[in-house]
């Protein structure tokens, strides 16, 4: 089933990328990341690339998430150390992989989509695993707050691309945060989760000094970017670059924080089963996320209502309804549903803009040209 029309297929492939800013740390990194590129056999493709980080990065949250799903248990020294070398491969992965489609001459709108994509599912779990790994799980209202900020931020950062056409790095950006999760980590190892605990005067736990020096920057990001998309976008009559309003991407967004937020305070689901519940309501987060980056794409409307909506509209009506069905078991069904619902529209996008392309998503070469078959095109499918 096609996802996209055809007018969004012809925006997408005339679609130029545009960003503006630099952040503290970037300029030492791109001398490490230029090296690094060159490491890489030209065979690889970019968005193999960026698959392989957003992996490691998962596998090395769920194992965390499997020692301390609560958020408060230590896990084993070497797991922390793990997900922090993990982190780190993701981090360099994630910021060669543009390096290298411009190496083999392979840069399409593709993998700019394709790299934000798994960005936006990678922010769910860099946040999460940091989070636990400060124990935040002993204070359940802060670490639901750290990480719908992370995810808020991600998306305000593409809610003003969508306005302005353009993508605007801050001084203290994504990188800086990615290194501040692996230094929480490292430390983790090394000293055990349990220093986060001790105490400092008139604060109290150390993990609170972390937590605000981390709210401090996002929430200043936030309110600079909205500022932005308030002056207006570069559409008609300072619409977005898709002539739409500038202010209606707050909805899908925002349903899906204020369901999230409703369901914490009023059941014992989240308290329960902190990572699964963040996890859950992040990948659907996600989902909502990448629309909003096709929608800028190709120019097109974005719609309130998302398939990936189900689950906590599942999960709201259950507990309004005194919980119907146990919890904890419909809360693992929602989130089989949005993992599932977010592979399905990501695999859909992407075999339908090869196709249009005449590309393959994991392999640097071109799809051979479409035969003609009694009138009608065939096509391969993506590799």
């Amino acid at each position: 089933m096609d996802v996209l029309t055809e007018i969004q297929l012809r925006n997408l492939k005339n679609h130029v990328y545009k960003a503006t800013g630099t952040s503290i740390l970037e300029p030492a990194m791109q001398v490490f990341w230029r090296w690094l590129v060159e490491q890489i056999p030209t065979s690889w493709a970019p968005n193999t690339l960026t698959l392989v980080g957003l992996a490691l990065n998962v596998v090395s949250s769920v194992l965390l998430f499997i020692y301390s799903s609560d958020g408060v248990a230590e896990a084993p020294r070497l797991v922390y150390l793990f997900v922090s070398l993990c982190l780190f491969v993701y981090q360099s992965l994630d910021a060669i992989d543009g390096k290298q489609a411009r190496r083999t001459k392979s840069n399409t709108p593709l993998g700019e989509l394709f790299d934000h994509g798994c960005d936006s599912v990678s922010t769910v779990f860099v946040m999460s695993t940091t989070c636990v790994a400060l124990r935040m799980g002993q204070e359940p209202m802060l670490l639901l707050f750290a990480v719908c900020l992370a995810e808020i931020c991600f998306y305000v950062a593409h809610w003003q691309t969508y306005v302005s056409g353009t993508l605007k790095f801050g001084r203290i950006d994504v990188t800086e945060g990615q290194f501040a999760a692996i230094t929480i980590h490292v430390v983790s190892f090394i000293i055990g989760p349990s220093f986060w605990d001790k105490e400092i005067p008139l604060i109290g736990p150390i993990r609170y000094l972390v937590a605000f020096g981390t709210f401090a920057p996002c929430i200043y990001f936030i309110f600079v970017s909205i500022h932005y998309i308030l002056q207006g976008g570069t559409g008609k009559n300072k619409s977005t670059v898709a002539g739409t309003s500038t202010i209606f991407p707050a909805v899908p967004i925002g349903l899906v924080k204020i369901v999230q937020v409703m369901i914490s305070c009023k059941s014992s689901v989240y308290t329960d089963s902190p990572c699964l519940f963040l996890v859950t309501f992040g990948l659907v987060s996600a989902k909502v996320t990448n629309r909003l980056v096709v929608a800028h794409m190709t120019k097109s409307t974005l719609s309130v209502w998302d398939s990936s909506l189900y689950g906590p509209a599942a999960l709201f009506l259950n507990q309004y309804f005194n919980s119907i069905i146990p919890e904890y078991y419909l809360l693992w069904a929602c989130f089989v549903y949005a993992t599932y619902d977010l592979l399905r529209y990501s695999i859909r996008v992407c075999q339908q803009i090869c196709r249009y392309l005449n590309i393959y998503c994991f392999n640097i070469t071109s799809c051979p040209k479409p035969e003609k078959t009694n009138g009608r095109h065939t096509h391969q499918s993506t590799k």
